[in-house]
């Protein structure tokens, strides 16, 4: 067995070195598929962080009536967070909000004096809720939308910022569908590439295949070369992919840390580079290999 699996892997190199310039054009084909692999991730995490920090800074406030007790607010606080789709609510006193109202409008005399007329504070207390998805917002609003909270609860803001919030919510799965399509189409093409090569491979060597047959080879025998040569192409094309990302990382960081300061780039890069090398490697060789599955038993049936 072991002698065999030698001699396959030994015939599937000398195919892939006969082809020459044939496996260079299916090795550059996968590598473009496998690049735009590659910065399909890349582009999923940015757009995953750019949705992260847009979350962050939409949430549903619940403003309180002056009758509701702080026992009221923080049981309702309670019962929010204790929601899977909540990912934080934070209490906002009266006098919190008096004073965040206060720093805001430090520089406005006219709102100033008025508020130090004022016998008391005009503010309500609120809880700020943040979701952990923003297309959840509408179930937390729901939640929200109850009459046994009417005597407690002034308002909810999801009417105001829901505009925004079912924006953000296309944004979010329309990248997802955009990037699973792009990826299905790139592995088909890529794999439509090296199929017909392999094809190509296997009309060539067919007087050889026939001499082969009539001494007896095993089916196994005779199509393992060209399944290796498969997933050599496969194997190349993903460490060259991987090598040209270098610089086109190197490149786009100073234009990505002006867009997004919170993500370095490079240090991403480096600090997946191992994940990264996997991916690009069983992408290759999955695309390689099911292209020589293909050809072969599509060969095998003419």
């Amino acid at each position: 067995m072991i002698t065999a699996l030698s001699r396959i892997i030994k015939y599937g190199i000398q195919i892939f070195w006969r082809n020459g310039w044939v496996s260079v054009a299916t090795i550059l084909v996968m590598v473009l598929a496998l690049l735009v692999f590659h910065n399909l991730i890349i582009f999923n995490v940015l757009t995953g962080e750019v949705i992260t920090l847009l979350n962050d800074k939409i949430d549903i406030s619940v403003y309180f009536k002056n009758t509701a007790t702080e026992d009221n607010i923080l049981q309702l606080q309670d019962a929010l967070h204790s929601l899977v789709e909540v990912k934080n609510v934070e209490y906002i006193s009266q006098a919190k909000a008096l004073e965040l109202f206060r720093e805001r409008h430090k520089d406005d005399e006219v709102i100033s004096k008025s508020l130090e007329v004022l016998d008391k504070n005009p503010l309500l207390a609120s809880l700020n809720v943040t979701a952990k998805d923003p297309r959840d917002y509408s179930v937390i609003a729901s939640y929200l939308d109850d009459k046994n909270l009417s005597e407690v609860v002034e308002k909810v803001t999801y009417n105001q910022n829901r505009l925004v919030i079912d924006r953000l919510s296309n944004m979010v799965g329309t990248a997802e569908k955009a990037g699973l399509i792009a990826t299905i189409i790139l592995a088909i093409t890529a794999t439509l590439v090296t199929f017909n090569t392999i094809r190509l491979a296997i009309y060539s060597s067919k007087d050889e295949i026939g001499i082969m047959r009539l001494v007896g080879a095993s089916n196994m025998f005779i199509n393992g070369p060209h399944i290796v040569n498969g997933v050599i192409y496969g194997i190349v094309a993903g460490v060259i992919s991987l090598i040209i990302m270098v610089p086109v990382i190197l490149l786009a960081e100073p234009y990505v840390s002006v867009l997004l300061p919170e993500i370095n780039l490079t240090a991403y890069f480096s600090a997946n580079f191992m994940k990264f090398l996997s991916y690009q490697l069983l992408f290759g060789i999955f695309l390689g290999a099911a292209s020589g599955v293909l050809a072969v038993r599509r060969y095998l049936k003419l």
